[in-house]
C-alpha cells in the first residue's frame, strides 16, 4: 500500500543566495498533523533557516499550514521543529557554524520511500553582492547561447 512519492517541496531561492558546501538529508520530529499537511503539499520553506539549541539542530521558520480536517487539536504553522541527525554530524555541524561563520539552510522537503519526511540541508556560505551579480550573468548567457542553439536547429 506505498503511495506515490510525488512531495518534493524546495527552497528557490537558496541557490541564488548561498554557495554550498556539505549536505545532510535529516529527520523531521512532526506532530501527527503536520505529516498529514505535508503529505497534501501545504508546506514552505523559503525563509526558513537551521539553529542551535542547547545541542540540538532545529528548523526555524518552516511554514506547515494546519491541516484541513483536524480539530482544534491542530498544530501551530510556525514551530519551531527538531532535526534529526547522528550525534557526530550534529556536532561537526554545530563547530563549523560557531568557527567558520556559516549558516545551515534547508533545501528540500521530501517523503521518502518509507513514508517519513525528510528535510535536506546544506551547510551554507552567503554569497556577497559581487557573486550574485555574476550568477545573473552566467544564467543570462547560458541563456543567450541556448536560444541561439535553438535556431540552428
Amino acid at each position: 500500500m506505498k503511495q506515490a512519492n510525488t512531495i518534493n517541496i524546495k527552497n528557490r531561492k537558496a541557490k541564488f543566495q548561498y554557495e554550498f558546501l556539505d549536505k545532510y538529508v535529516a529527520g523531521i520530529k512532526l506532530a501527527g498533523t503536520e505529516i498529514k499537511a505535508i503529505r497534501q503539499g501545504k508546506a514552505s520553506i523559503a525563509e526558513s533557516f537551521c539553529e542551535f539549541q542547547d545541542g540540538e539542530l532545529y528548523v526555524i521558520n518552516m511554514h506547515v499550514e494546519e491541516y484541513s480536517h483536524a480539530t482544534h487539536f491542530n498544530h501551530n504553522p510556525k514551530s519551531e521543529r527538531k532535526l534529526l541527525l547522528q550525534k557526530r554530524e550534529l556536532r561537526k555541524l554545530e563547530k563549523e557554524v560557531k568557527n567558520g561563520g556559516l549558516t545551515i539552510i534547508p533545501l528540500r522537503l521530501f517523503i521518502n520511500d518509507r513514508g517519513l519526511a525528510k528535510l535536506q540541508i546544506t551547510l551554507a556560505k552567503g554569497k556577497k553582492l559581487y557573486d550574485k551579480r555574476e550568477t545573473i550573468k552566467d544564467r543570462d548567457n547560458k541563456r543567450k547561447l541556448d536560444r541561439i542553439k535553438k535556431e540552428y536547429n
